[in-house]
């Protein structure tokens, strides 16, 4: 796998990509996955994308195709998502901001001819949360065709990113992040991006796949998306990335315990309510019970 600039941008080879994600708003990773896994989970996705009604509304495009749910649609999905290099990325943006991340989507996207350019946007505006210096989410676009710039290409302003966010206008112009099968093209959720204009004779198609902190409720209901039953057959670290685990402090928890009771189904009796705290939380809290304890009953006998 090799990092490459592109669209003239010039970069140091050795630059780590982490360092670029953070620093430009971006990166490529040019062959991420094997050729031979994108075609396999294009081959699974085909009757879908065939049988998905164009969306409706000027934000999704009324040329182009998009379904989620791709944990079940392919069984080659698992391997993108959990991708270790892509992870490590995610948490070099994320890890600052949460306990732990969790997948926030995965979504096929198919853009016909006549597809229209997307408004420019920033994914974390789904969030009204601080701006400027928290990251919300990290995107990856797989493509699954080639992405050119006749074909609608994800269009990317660079540096556009963090404290950037907060200018209306971008500091540079964009870049067409044009890629083949097999590369990643990774975005912060502040970076200024948009679909660009299909106006080849062709289908763009491709996946994205993106993480948010684990304490936002994301894009995608995952828990229907991936009901206990399914989830259940996932590994174990996919499952708790897709939510069926707790971000300390006992946030996303089932009558107090971890989600993935549910597993083995509903608790046929009462079940009780366990901490589940950060070690920091965990320390504090044993202080303060210890000193409950050595007070308790030392009240003066008359």
């Amino acid at each position: 796998m090799t990092l490459e600039p592109i669209s003239g941008a010039a970069f140091a080879p050795s630059e780590p990509p982490g360092t670029r994600l953070m620093e430009d708003g971006y990166a490529i990773l040019r062959g991420a996955a094997p050729s031979t896994l994108i075609r396999a989970i294009a081959a699974d996705l085909a009757p879908r994308y065939a049988a998905s009604p164009f969306c409706e509304g000027g934000f999704y495009g009324e040329r182009t195709k998009r379904f989620g749910r791709l944990l079940i649609r392919s069984p080659h999905m698992a391997a993108l998502v959990m991708s270790p290099e892509i992870l490590a990325l995610a948490e070099t943006a994320l890890g600052p901001w949460c306990e732990r991340i969790q997948l926030n989507l995965a979504q096929a996207i198919e853009l016909h001819p006549g597809a229209l350019a997307q408004i420019p946007h920033r994914d974390q505006a789904m969030w009204q949360g601080a701006l400027g210096e928290v990251e919300y989410l990290v995107n990856v676009m797989w493509p699954l065709t080639p992405f050119t710039e006749e074909n609608g290409a994800t269009i990317i302003w660079p540096r556009s990113h963090g404290i950037e966010a907060l200018v209306e206008q971008p500091p540079e112009p964009p870049i067409t992040a044009e890629a083949e099968p097999g590369d990643a093209i990774i975005f912060l959720g502040s970076t200024l991006h948009g679909a660009g204009e299909n106006r080849s004779q062709g289908v763009r198609q491709g996946i994205i796949v993106s993480y948010c902190l684990g304490w936002l409720k994301p894009y995608e209901n995952q828990w229907l998306a991936y009901p206990p039953e399914v989830a259940g057959t996932f590994p174990r670290d996919l499952s708790e990335l897709v939510g069926y685990t707790q971000h300390r402090p006992n946030l996303g928890n089932f009558e107090g315990q971890c989600p993935s009771i549910l597993f083995d189904g509903y608790p046929d009796e009462p079940v009780a309510a366990v901490d589940s705290l950060r070690p920091d939380q965990t320390a504090m809290l044993a202080e303060h019970v210890a000193a409950q304890r050595n007070t308790s009953g030392k009240a003066t006998v008359p």
